[in-house]
């Protein structure tokens, strides 16, 4: 449990009209701890029967390609195994929905689930790995995978499963009710799974003739309807609130608040997204990865709309196209976007588990609101074809006419180039905000870092997230600083963080420059930052960044202070990259296809790091829950007055 202390500065985040409405919701959380004061589920309005289903023939235009890949996630579902977040499940058979694989600890299904301390790994074990195991997306790929081919053995599969669950989370009992996000999530679960099985004969007995299914399905939404994330708490949690909600109230429309509920969800989705994302369509946690999970819910959300005939606002599919448009913008030549912020593989929607997710959000964007020219290219997958399926065509006006390079409020900016080889040379630089509300939830101290790729290979990387709770250590190692591309002067991070969602700072950038070549791409970019005024004496870091013809690069590192100041610059490698200390100050990278000399300022003390545990150093986490070695190259020293250190990368057999 936090300290009282952490709580008067969590309170200090908040403006007035957020402590009231949270002291609201206490209120009625602790009357509804007595089940007796708790709202019974309302009667359907008439017999429920679920009409909410494909259109006729969307299945047919799934791929062969995209088909299989369905059908390969169910198989593994049906022999029992599925990875969750880098954790290999062998219990899928008949899961316990209460287990942490990685600590065998059980977490509490039974008791007020608002009394369960679920930061707590002594009371929920790892609570990710039990929340993501309830979203239930295994069982929208069994649903997806009954639809594909007609074999009942996954719908009966899908059907217990569900069953299994309800039975073993009763309403507002355990730790799978904590969570909005979670309850939002797995309505759409619920909502896609009754859609897929729609031709299976015991798809009624399991929902809409299920006393238990239509009392869950009404819980899960007077749940969202009750307790919406509000204020410096409405980040992506309350965009998943309100899609859940909106999805679940217009295919499930069968009680009497139905209506209600969804002109409620859509009302707030269309005011949270709006919140939530840069006017060029970035999104404001500066965390890309809820960029891409925003980008799915929204597009879920505004596809059920379509489907029942009450369209989100013009307004609404302007801005989705242009979240789209920013995937577009900076994915490089794999389709990969930008790492930066937290990431925790949150998904609207999985009906197969090698869905490349910016991929699928191309697809869609294709097919539901054009694309400019500039858009690369995009396989259907099952996941876009069907979504697709259900939503209308919307016409987006003032579509940028050139793929853009620079993102001025969200301070994203992308470089590239050609290598020798003809490989891209990807490049992205951030002088953009610390994050997004008062506490920045998902921001890391990462002001002025970069990554850097050729065709596709991260050469230079962000290391990722690894974890959100119960490993304080590996937590602040990958938010920190010196954990990013970057220079950590003092001996301390940028921002101060004061717990695991929160900073008690925001260090200010800004873009100082951008030099523009006349192929209309930048080639020259400087910022700073002010997250080292308050050392004594002040200090600031400056970066230049150039790019040249071929992918050669320079990186200019400016520190100024009046006094004197250790620093520390990291270049972090990614786990392709071979790294060879050739000189004190030299490195020799290879990684398929190529090789490059990596020139590092003489003035540091530099040193090679890989998988080191204590403390952390060397790693790179490629998914949440997964940590593995690469190199990590480290300078030491100290400045003064005003400091230049200057970097260089040289693929070889250039000059």
């Amino acid at each position: 449990m936090p300290k009282p202390s952490w709580y008067v500065r969590r309170l200090a985040k908040m403006s007035p009209a957020e402590i009231a409405w949270r002291a609201r919701d206490q209120i009625q959380k602790a009357a509804w701890a007595w089940p007796v004061s708790r709202p019974k589920p309302s009667a359907p309005v008439r017999k429920p029967h679920f009409s909410a289903l494909l259109p006729e023939g969307a299945l047919a235009l799934v791929t062969p390609e995209a088909r299989a890949s369905v059908l390969s996630t169910a198989d593994e579902v049906m022999a029992g195994r599925m990875e969750v977040l880098g954790m290999l499940r062998l219990d899928m058979s008949s899961p316990d929905w209460g287990l942490d694989p990685i600590t065998g600890k059980r977490a509490p299904l039974g008791g007020y689930c608002f009394r369960i301390d679920f930061r707590d790994p002594a009371v929920t074990g790892n609570v990710k790995q039990i929340w993501e195991l309830s979203r239930l997306h295994h069982i929208t790929a069994l649903a997806c995978a009954y639809a594909l081919s007609g074999e009942e053995r996954y719908a009966e599969r899908a059907g217990e499963h569900l069953c299994s669950w309800w039975r073993a989370n009763p309403w507002l009992s355990g730790v799978n009710w904590s969570n909005g996000i979670e309850v939002g999530t797995r309505l759409i679960s619920f909502v896609w799974s009754r859609r897929l099985l729609g031709r299976w004969e015991g798809a009624p007995e399991v929902f809409e003739q299920s006393p238990l299914a239509l009392d869950q399905i009404w819980q899960h939404q007077a749940y969202l309807a009750s307790f919406h994330s509000r204020g410096s708490s409405a980040n992506n949690h309350a965009i998943a609130e309100a899609a859940g909600l909106l999805v679940a109230a217009l295919a499930f429309a069968w009680y009497p608040e139905s209506e209600r509920w969804a002109a409620q969800a859509a009302e707030w989705l269309e005011e949270d997204l709006g919140s939530n994302t840069f006017p060029s369509g970035v999104n404001r946690e500066m965390a890309f990865d809820y960029h891409g999970y925003v980008a799915e819910l929204a597009l879920v959300a505004a596809a059920e709309a379509d489907r029942a005939g009450v369209p989100l606002s013009d307004e609404t599919w302007e801005r989705i196209a242009r979240i789209l448009d920013v995937v577009a913008a900076t994915a490089d030549v794999n389709l990969q976007p930008p790492r930066y912020g937290d990431s925790d593989d949150g998904r609207a929607l999985v009906l197969d588990r090698a869905t490349n997710r910016w991929e699928a959000l191309l697809a869609i964007g294709r097919t539901v609101c054009d694309a400019p020219i500039w858009w690369p290219d995009a396989a259907p997958s099952a996941v876009s074809t069907l979504v697709s399926a259900i939503c209308s065509k919307h016409l987006v006006h003032e579509r940028p006419q050139r793929r853009p390079f620079h993102f001025a409020d969200a301070g994203l900016t992308i470089l590239r180039a050609e290598a020798p080889d003809g490989g891209e040379v990807w490049c992205r630089l951030d002088s953009g905000p610390h994050g997004f509300s008062s506490i920045a939830a998902h921001a890391h101290a990462d002001a002025l870092s970069m990554e850097l790729r050729h065709a596709g290979v991260e050469i230079l990387s962000d290391p990722g997230t690894y974890c959100y709770h119960g490993e304080p250590a590996w937590r602040s190692y990958f938010r920190s600083t010196a954990g990013h591309n970057t220079v950590e002067i003092g001996e301390r991070d940028q921002a101060r963080a004061d717990g695991a969602f929160m900073w008690s700072n925001h260090p200010t950038s800004r873009l100082v420059a951008l030099g523009v070549g006349g192929d209309g791409q930048v080639s020259e970019w400087s910022a700073q930052h002010d997250g080292y005024l308050s050392l004594q004496p002040p200090a600031v870091h400056r970066r230049t960044v150039r790019l040249f013809s071929g992918g050669n690069m320079e990186i200019l590192d400016e520190v100024t202070t009046k006094g004197e100041h250790p620093v520390r610059l990291a270049f972090h490698f990614g786990p392709e990259v071979v790294v060879d200390q050739v000189s004190p100050s030299t490195l020799s990278l290879t990684w398929p296809r190529s090789s490059a000399l990596f020139r590092l300022p003489e003035t540091l003390s530099w040193l090679l790091v890989r998988g080191q545990t204590n403390p952390p150093g060397g790693w790179y986490s490629p998914s949440f829950g997964v940590k593995q070695p690469s190199w990590t190259a480290v300078g030491s020293g100290r400045v003064t007055g005003r400091a230049q250190l200057l970097s260089s990368l040289r693929f070889e057999g250039t000059a």
